[in-house]
């Protein structure tokens, strides 16, 4: 978090790579003064060389961040906070709104991240990142994540197409009431609409 409680911007790939780099670059010469101009083109010339394969953990440790960042922008903002540079404020997200289709990746992240901080309790935010990253690489099971982020993604295109036409996220169709039997029990059924509507409130706001 920034001075004002603004979230800590989020990091591209090539920014991951950097920062691995340097980590590794002070295990093996602790204390050597390092010179960032000559550091910063040596990264770059080994990040253009490298294959699409090698710097795909990168890519998903940027994609990890920018939920991170989003979701705490998204905190921030709710809470009063301005967004956006120079002070602008953002426009706020809708909160009818459909939730964003998550990747195969982040559903693997949402199984394996309590079993990672559960085995590595000191482990820091990007440290689990990186670990993350290199378990998805040797990982098995990638057709089942593969599969959960397909019906994801239909659910939120399917949201998201409703949401277009009405400006809401669809709703379960309540059920059917069945007519009054008398005549004295049509206020008694008026008080039932009211619960209905709440109840559709409700589930629109889930």
């Amino acid at each position: 978090m920034g001075k004002d409680g603004k979230p800590r911007g989020k990091m591209s790939s090539y920014a991951f790579f950097v920062q691995t780099c340097r980590e590794e670059h002070k295990k093996k010469h602790p204390g050597e003064q390092v010179v960032f101009s000559e550091f910063s083109k040596k990264c770059s010339e080994k990040w253009k060389a490298m294959s699409a394969k090698e710097k795909h953990r990168f890519e998903e440790m940027a994609e990890k961040d920018k939920g991170r960042y989003d979701k705490e922008m998204q905190n921030f903002e709710s809470s009063g906070g301005k967004g956006g540079r120079g002070g602008k404020r953002k426009r706020t997200k809708d909160p009818n709104a459909p939730k964003r289709a998550l990747s195969a990746f982040f559903c693997f992240c949402n199984d394996e991240r309590p079993k990672v901080k559960a085995q590595h309790p000191n482990m820091t935010v990007g440290d689990v990142a990186k670990e993350l990253g290199k378990r998805w690489e040797t990982c098995s099971n990638k057709p089942k994540y593969e599969a959960i982020a397909a019906k994801d993604k239909e659910r939120y295109e399917r949201e998201m197409t409703a949401y277009k036409s009405t400006g809401k996220k669809p709703a379960a169709k309540p059920a059917a009431k069945p007519a009054p039997k008398k005549a004295a029990v049509v206020d008694d059924d008026d008080d039932d609409e009211d619960e209905d509507d709440e109840d559709e409130e409700e589930d629109e706001s889930d």
